[in-house]
């Protein structure tokens, strides 16, 4: 039987072709493609968490956690399949009836990383777990269906962890124990060089395992318990193991994410390798990856004495886009990118790393990334920067060599840097500036040597370390072009990115940078601007203000007093790029504050008026905001009549309730189901500024959740229950954030982002923008200008 990534499958080298044909007579002047720039690549994005990679029927699939499945033709477009251990999903019958047995031991309700292979009978293998989350009680099962999209039947748990006492001996036959026994989740299971079955597993508590697999039965070989210890121990946090084997090399490689998941948990990537499935895998150092474990004389889950180990492919990172530079957005950058496979192409041999990852400044939502990757003359594999974007265009000078091959004048430049050294960490890596000299130095922010080797190889020398890599050229997102990019690695397992920059003189950098300044509208500040002060290729921006006491040079705004009027202010900002220099202004008109108090009430007794009198009665929506047709009903409520939605109506409040850093509202619900990121009370600037209390937020708690410029997750730990009242509120005083489940706060946080920035905001009930709208009743709506005290909040809560 030969691996799963051999299998025939529709190629990546064949879904290309004809873009690259049309790039090649492009290049060539030939056709009439040589009038014409080549096509852009576009891109479809799915949400699986923990993609596993499996080929079928000509198109590549992935299977994550919460029973998440998307497929692909390309690794660039991906259709979302299912999400939800709900009766819904289409990959099992019922799904919560079928695993109720897994389910209930690890006392939870979703499952975690499945991983689905197609075996020697041509049927397909889902290896599914479920984990309680804050222990390792898990279960691990397996499920097999005739076609990959299911319907799966189960075929009973494999492995279980996290024994209690009275549930003692564990899988081996010894007691549990968290700190040597595996936590029985995130599988992978692959075939070897010689067609061997095999399963890697684990994750926090004793580490990562591996199982000898029966491949006509789909279970492990008995006799093995928890199979061999490959790493990790003593709650170190590793997880999520993925194998991959190279033909070339001879190598398998393990794959592993250090760290914790979340936007704030510092996940990446490393690699260890051996010349056998199941080991001993050693890092580019030679470190044995089984001597691998925290150490129990410090904090659990330490990554102190991890951190050192394993070839770091890739972590927290942005190629900040500055005032000026070319393109738009404000860059690109992953945080906490992990949980990968890789899919290996059978005709051309190409690996490439697919992998979940979340964004900067997006808290916890999180896509499924293909990246590319190459050997380095080391033989480890080096992680392309910039997501698979399909062959980049022929370059003329290429001949027979292909896309890849380089000349010196097509590497000297300046180049974005990121470094991702080996740190766990939550903290993003942003990119510094270098150039790549034509004599072969390094210079800028980092000094040393480099060397072009071949038609694509480069070799750095950099602050007295030697990395080898390769050169690519890659579709750089903010620009929408194709640019010469280089990754690189050192033996001591530290990765280095670069991404080529298109060069400017003092006085062009100073000119791009004025063209570029935007504060936005400033007709009708309510909150403190933000003001750049740094701009593309070393420029800086200083700001001075006409009058400080409203708008300090630093961005800070001061609203006059109610009854003084609104401020008109002129802030100037001077750029500087060596000795040019050039200012621009900016009028900014400041509103008066408004008296704090209650802005608006809603009761529902049979009506939509503002029960405090200030605004004309609220309106019935349609699904979305702005759109017509929806109905409302009146039930009993809390107090009186409640509201009722029914799942395709909303209502739109009055608009501009309440603006600037500190307002508040309550409500109660009382959900008749409830759906992931569903809204009750939403609040937006615009589509990109808003703030939402959802029921079910990207975590799948009750959350205050903010974005998309700004993103926020004020989670409360738990949620909502259905078809029962409960009363929710959330305070925003500045930066500072209070959200209380039936007046007990459950979650107190600082920097919250300025969103109601102008005095036009938009505010509905249970419907905005995008995601589903809300089924269920609410009452008793409040809005108030300024942040109500924690004993107001109860206060609201009491029936």
């Amino acid at each position: 039987m030969t691996p799963r990534a051999q299998r025939p499958a529709r190629t990546l080298a064949a879904a290309t072709l004809a873009a690259t044909l049309a790039a090649a007579l492009a290049a060539t002047g030939v056709g009439a493609a040589a009038a014409a720039p080549p096509t852009a690549p576009t891109f479809t994005d799915a949400t699986v968490h923990d993609p596993s990679v499996v080929v079928a029927d000509d198109e590549i699939w992935v299977f994550g956690s919460h029973l998440q499945v998307a497929r692909t033709d390309d690794l660039m477009h991906w259709d979302q399949v299912a999400a939800g251990v709900t009766p819904e999903n289409p990959i099992f019958e019922d799904v919560t009836t079928e695993l109720a047995e897994t389910l209930a031991w690890a006392q939870t309700d979703t499952l975690w990383a499945a991983d689905v292979i197609q075996l020697a009978d041509g049927r397909y293998y889902m290896y599914y777990n479920a984990c309680r989350g804050d222990s390792p009680r898990s279960a691990m099962g397996v499920a097999v269906a005739d076609d990959v999209d299911g319907p799966y039947e189960d075929l009973g748990i494999i492995l279980r962890s996290g024994h209690e006492e009275h549930e003692q001996p564990s899988d081996d036959g010894t007691p549990y124990d968290a700190r040597i026994h595996p936590n029985v989740v995130d599988p992978d299971t692959f075939y070897d060089a010689e067609g061997e079955l095999w399963m890697v597993y684990g994750s926090y508590s004793g580490g990562i395992f591996i199982l000898e697999m029966d491949e006509e039965t789909g279970l492990p070989v008995p006799g093995q318990g928890y199979g061999k210890h490959l790493t990790g121990g003593n709650h170190s946090r590793i997880e999520a193991p993925n194998i991959m084997f190279d033909e070339g090399t001879g190598y398998y490689y393990l794959f592993l994410s250090f760290g914790g998941l979340d936007a704030t948990g510092g996940y990446n990537m490393r690699i260890a390798r051996s010349q056998n499935p199941d080991g001993p895998y050693v890092d580019a150092e030679g470190n044995p990856m089984s001597e691998v474990r925290s150490d129990p004389s410090l904090p659990l889950f330490d990554d102190a004495s991890i951190e050192p180990y394993g070839v770091k492919v890739m972590g927290n990172h942005l190629f900040q886009r500055e005032v000026g530079d070319p393109g738009t957005g404000p860059g690109t950058g992953y945080v906490s990118p992990g949980h990968n496979s890789t899919y290996t192409d059978p005709e051309t041999g190409e690996h490439f790393l697919v992998f979940h990852s979340r964004f900067p400044g997006q808290g916890e939502t999180h896509n499924v990334r293909v990246h590319e990757m190459r050997m380095n003359a080391q033989g480890w594999p080096v992680v392309a920067p910039y997501r698979y974007a399909g062959d980049a265009p022929a370059q003329p000078f290429a001949g027979q060599g292909g896309p890849d091959r380089f000349r010196v004048a097509d590497v000297v430049g300046h180049y974005a840097l990121v470094d991702h050294g080996k740190a766990i960490s939550a903290d993003v890596t942003r990119a510094v500036d270098v150039r790549l000299e034509a004599n072969g130095r390094v210079t800028g922010d980092r000094e040393g040597r480099w060397r072009l080797d071949g038609r694509d190889r480069l070799r750095l020398e950099v602050d007295g370390a030697t990395y080898e890599g390769t050169l690519l050229r890659q579709w750089q997102p903010d620009r929408q072009e194709w640019v010469v990019t280089f990754t690189v690695q050192s033996l001591a397992g530290v990765s280095l990115w670069g991404s080529a920059v298109e060069p400017m003189t003092a006085r062009e950098a100073v000119r791009a940078v004025v063209a570029d300044l935007d504060l936005g509208d400033t007709s009708a500040v309510v909150a403190d601007l933000t003001l750049p002060t740094t701009g593309t290729q070393g420029t800086t921006i200083t700001w001075a203000s006409s009058d400080p006491a409203v708008v300090s040079p630093t961005g800070d705004v001061t609203r006059p007093a109610h009854g003084e009027g609104d401020a008109t202010v002129t802030l100037t900002a001077t750029v500087r790029n060596g000795n040019r220099t050039a200012t621009a202004t900016f009028t900014v008109t400041v509103l008066e504050r408004t008296p704090g108090g209650l802005a608006g009430a809603w009761s529902f007794e049979g009506d939509l008026a503002d029960a405090s009198g200030t605004h004309p009665a609220a309106t019935v929506t349609g699904p979305r905001i702005g759109t017509t047709g929806g109905t409302v009903t009146y039930v009993p409520g809390v107090h009186g009549q409640a509201v009722h939605l029914d799942g395709t109506s909303g209502v739109q409040l009055p608009t501009g309730l309440v603006d600037g850093p500190s307002y508040s509202a309550a409500l109660w619900v009382r959900p008749d189901v409830i759906t992931q990121y569903t809204t009750t009370f939403f609040a937006a600037r615009d589509d990109q500024s808003w703030v939402s209390l959802v029921p079910r937020g990207p975590d799948s708690t009750t959350m205050v959740w903010s974005g998309s410029t700004s993103w926020y997750d004020a989670s409360t730990g738990g949620q909502v229950p259905v078809g029962e009242w409960t009363h929710l509120a959330y305070t925003v005083d500045g930066g500072d954030i209070s959200v209380y489940v039936d007046g007990e706060e459950r979650f107190s946080g600082s920097g919250f982002p300025q969103v109601l920035t102008t005095p036009t905001g938009t505010f509905t009930l249970g419907v905005n923008w995008w995601d589903t709208p809300f089924t269920g009743a609410v009452d008793e709506v409040q809005v108030h200008r300024g942040a109500l005290t924690a004993e107001e909040v109860a206060a609201l809560a009491a029936r």
